[in-house]
């Protein structure tokens, strides 16, 4: 009979075993899933969580399965599954958590979860949209160039301009989320759409599993503002850049990257720098076509599934006739509602 629950200290030396095929330290297991607050951060109310929580699938005292779930900023708006682990071709002990988490989160008020898969996880991304429910809305890609990374930081240095440059203030987040949602497409805007309260900083910032960094792309003359970086790293040597950018304005994404790269390498000569480019917005394309120029290459693409409450009902209004400017006009529309 399995079951699935909590996962405890003492299961930490299971789930070890259950990812030694990576043969390396991973410090997601080992510095957040096991951390001694997280048996009380369960205990929070849904709208304060900010730790990772985990639950395993057990039959009797074998471990079959783990999985991890990250809260968002907004978590009554979206949690994330974050790690998913279970023997291979069990797809039907995944299910099972899987449907666990999504049926418990949303029973405490959260209206979406989301989840990105490697697309070449075919059968996994099929358990997730023919057993549980989700529907995949897009993809994301990571790029890297050793190239770049191999630089010193005094050669960084030289090629960006500093005073295009500053931190990301609080005070930021209301143009940050609006120039974000303005960056989606239309169709994904009301599943994937930032309020301001989640670009800023809260006070728990030290608490998170993750670091971030955050910068402003400006003009140095007029101090208008063309874009915002946010660096994000989990293990403080691989850094992940998301560039979120208004489409009204052009950008030097080369001197963004080595700006991007100098800030990483002021912590650590080991640091890698990851690009990330989002299908779901409306000008993946142009940078993905840059990138390429630049020597980067493709070496993750995600697939983003989503299971949420929020979706695009079309409905007819009632037919109507109405007299305009001498004419008549019928009524018959389509309107786009979210519920």
């Amino acid at each position: 009979m399995t079951k699935i629950r909590q996962l405890y200290f003492f299961d930490k030396k299971y789930a070890t075993e259950m990812i030694s095929f990576l043969n390396n330290d991973d410090s997601f297991v080992n510095n957040v899933v096991f951390n001694p607050f997280v048996p009380l951060h369960h205990l929070l109310p849904l709208r304060f969580k900010f730790f990772p929580e985990s639950y395993v699938l057990k039959e009797q005292k074998e471990m079959k399965g783990l999985i991890t779930v990250v809260p968002t900023k907004s978590p009554l708006k979206q949690i994330e599954i974050h790690k998913l682990l279970f023997e291979e071709n069990c797809y039907n002990d995944a299910g099972e958590l899987i449907q666990y988490v999504v049926s418990k989160y949303k029973a405490m008020g959260t209206t979406s979860v989301l989840v990105k898969i490697d697309d070449y996880l075919t059968d996994l991304i099929r358990t997730f949209v023919s057993k549980c429910g989700f529907s995949q809305i897009s993809y994301e890609k990571l790029w890297n160039s050793s190239i770049k990374d191999n630089l010193s930081l005094q050669d960084l240095t030289e090629k960006f301009n500093h005073r295009r440059f500053r931190s990301f203030r609080n005070s930021d987040s209301p143009m940050a989320s609006s120039i974000y949602d303005d960056e989606l497409l239309p169709h994904i805007r009301p599943l994937l759409s930032k309020e301001p309260n989640e670009f800023k900083d809260s006070i728990l910032k030290g608490l998170n599993f993750y670091t971030d960094y955050k910068y402003v792309y400006r003009d140095e003359k007029t101090n208008r503002i063309y874009a915002f970086l946010f660096l994000r790293t989990s293990d403080n040597i691989n850094y992940i850049l998301d560039i979120i950018h208004s489409s009204w304005d052009e950008i030097n994404l080369e001197e963004i990257i080595y700006y991007a790269l100098a800030q990483i390498k002021k912590r650590t000569c080991q640091a890698k720098l990851f690009i990330k480019t989002k299908k779901y917005t409306q000008q993946h394309e142009q940078y993905e076509k840059e990138l390429i120029n630049m020597g980067f290459e493709c070496v993750q693409n995600k697939a983003v599934l989503t299971n949420s409450s929020a979706k695009v009902i079309k409905s007819e209004s009632m037919v109507k006739k109405y007299t305009v400017l001498g004419q008549f006009y019928s009524g018959l529309s389509v309107t786009n509602k979210v519920s």
